[in-house]
């Protein structure tokens, strides 16, 4: 068995009409804090990571990544930040795009929220994507085609990751990111500045998910979601997740 393996009828009568095409962002409320939440879905959509456009050079931002697209004549229909980067906008952890390798898995100690143990990893290899606790991962073996490391995980196995406790007073924009049922990615930013405990509890109480991944914080975190208006401009930015859709 493949290692990321391991990991109703409808009634129709002649007057049925045909539901619009579900929105998949939607703004809401949890706990009093407001959030943006775009769900799509690995069977449906091509969800890839993206770093360097093909003169070596970092995107940076949305824009330079929807302009690139362009040219190929695909459409961006979503993008946000995917992760931790250094002062280069290298990423600090593991960096997989189109099954190429550009950085290795970072296991080391340290002091930020990436070295918040356990951290995590976000995954997409072809109509299935995940989010799996780094030392899990590593004892997989798997080779998935995009792969982002980040930190601290949010939630592991249902439970609120040790090091993040409700008493924490430390508020700011944060962005993550859960799986659903093995194929739905479910992509949520705060739009107000929140505890990490308050965001952890979005994703279990509200998207009801087993493991989630905190991406990034602060001024870094940023949305690209047209069916909600919103473009984000904050940059350079390092790693960036995007749907995209051909023309």
């Amino acid at each position: 068995m493949p290692a990321l393996a391991a990991l109703a009828m409808v009634a129709v009568t002649p007057l049925a009409v045909r539901a619009a095409p579900a929105v998949p962002c939607a703004e809401l409320t949890e706990a009093g804090a407001s959030y943006a939440v775009c769900d799509f879905d690995a069977r449906k959509t091509s969800i890839r990571l993206f770093l360097r456009d093909e003169k070596g050079e970092i995107y940076g931002g949305f824009s330079r990544l929807a302009d690139a697209l362009a040219a190929k004549r695909e459409t961006l229909a979503f993008a946000m930040n995917a992760g931790m980067y250094g002062e280069d906008f290298s990423p600090v952890g593991l960096f997989v795009e189109s099954g190429k390798t550009l950085h290795d898995v970072n296991t080391n100690g340290g002091a930020g929220n990436f070295h918040m143990k356990p951290n995590g990893v976000f995954w997409i290899d072809g109509v299935r994507v995940g989010v799996t606790e780094t030392g899990r991962f590593l004892k997989s073996r798997a080779r998935p085609a995009y792969a982002t490391q980040s930190g601290p995980m949010l939630l592991v196995n249902g439970r609120v990751n040790p090091h993040i406790h409700d008493s924490g007073t430390s508020e700011k924009m944060r962005n993550g990111v859960c799986v659903s049922q093995g194929h739905v990615a479910r992509f949520a930013i705060s739009n107000q500045p929140v505890t990490f405990h308050q965001f952890a509890k979005l994703f279990r109480d509200r998207l009801k998910c087993s493991d989630a991944l905190f991406l990034d914080g602060g001024s870094a975190s940023a949305i690209y979601a047209p069916s909600l208006s919103r473009h984000d401009r904050f940059h350079p930015m390092g790693p960036l997740v995007g749907v995209v859709e051909r023309k």
